[in-house]
Formats: structure tokens, C-alpha cells, sequence
């Protein structure tokens, strides 16, 4: 085609009804698709919705730090870094004595050592909460940062999840439906 046929054929598209709905129907599709890649979840975000290994079916167990990271025992860490927090989410020594980052004990504003707080499992928060007894039953694997994670049950006889919805078998025991879920990060590699 010569240069001033593709002229005409631009102007054409340009002016013509048809040209017209040809861009509009562009225009939707360019919206429509900015809104469903803005709607997706980038890989870094996915923690923000929920936590590695776990999708968003049941809601996590009441932590003081925010996503349920627990150490073998059941009590809480802190998810970014894996230390001991009390029932507050302060960083917390062996003894108990509440600590700043750096690990230097809390004091008040006469700088005396803060009293230690409490530091409850983490299922058993959800229950004193909620009002079921606790259960840390049945527990499944996932790779997770190169660690293997352990992903626990909080479970009771119950009826509801903590988000509303029905309460599933999951892998509770005894007739036992979860209730919220942890995580445990082990040291295996994977």
C-alpha cells in the first residue's frame, strides 16, 4: 500500500464510527486489564494476606505481634526475626524480664526493671478468648524461606472458624474442628 493510501486508511479510523468504537473498545480493555493486574498479589506480598504455606481459608490464631509464628511449645515469637515475646509483644529474656531490641532489660521511668509479663500459648489465647478449651492437634509441612514449616491446628469443639465460617475436621482429633492455625519454623532445610 503507498504512503498516501495508509493516510487515508488513518484518517478514515480515525473519523469513522467504526475507528471510534475500535478505540473505546481499546480503552475498555486497557482499563479492565490494569484493574485485574492491580487486583493480583505480587509474590512478595502474599505474606500480607496471610503467611508461607497457608492460604486464606482460616484466619490466624490471636498473636501480639501479628502473623502466629510459635516456638515447639506453643508460645509466640516474633515472625520477622524468631524471638520470644510475652502476652504484650515485647521481646522477652529467658527469665521472662521484658527486653528492648538490643536485649537490654525494660525499665521504668525511674529505671527500675519492668515486672515480667505473662506469656501464654498462643492456642490458648484464642480459647480464653473465644471460650473453647485448646487443643494444638494435628499439624502439616510446608517449605517456606528454605525451612521446612510446621503449620498447627488450634482446635475445640467447635462450630465457627475465627473468621465466621464453618469450623472443618482439618487435622484436629476426637471429633475436634480447627479454630485458628500457627506456624512453627523448624531448622530442617528443604
Amino acid at each position: 500500500m503507498s504512503d498516501g493510501g495508509r493516510i487515508a486508511d488513518a484518517v478514515a479510523a480515525a473519523s469513522s464510527r467504526r475507528g471510534f468504537l475500535a478505540r473505546v473498545g481499546t480503552a475498555v480493555l486497557g482499563v479492565a486489564g490494569a484493574r485485574t493486574v492491580g487486583s493480583l498479589v505480587a509474590p512478595g506480598d502474599a505474606e500480607a494476606y496471610h503467611f508461607c504455606g497457608h492460604i486464606y481459608t482460616t484466619d490466624s490464631c490471636p498473636h501480639p505481634t501479628g502473623l502466629p509464628r510459635i516456638d515447639a511449645h506453643g508460645f509466640p515469637l516474633k515472625a520477622a526475626d524468631g524471638r520470644p515475646v510475652d502476652d504484650l509483644g515485647r521481646y522477652v529474656e529467658p527469665s521472662g524480664a521484658p527486653v528492648d531490641d538490643e536485649g537490654r532489660p525494660l525499665t521504668d521511668a525511674d529505671g527500675a526493671p519492668l515486672e515480667p509479663g505473662t506469656r501464654t500459648r498462643v492456642c490458648h489465647v484464642a480459647a480464653d478468648r473465644y471460650g473453647f478449651k485448646a487443643h494444638r492437634d494435628g499439624a502439616w509441612y510446608r517449605c517456606c524461606g528454605g525451612h521446612v514449616r510446621k503449620l498447627v491446628d488450634c482446635c475445640g469443639y467447635v462450630h465457627k472458624r475465627i473468621n465466621g465460617d464453618a469450623a472443618l475436621t482439618g487435622y484436629c482429633y476426637h471429633g475436634r474442628r480447627v479454630f485458628c492455625v500457627m506456624y512453627y519454623d523448624t531448622r530442617v532445610k528443604c
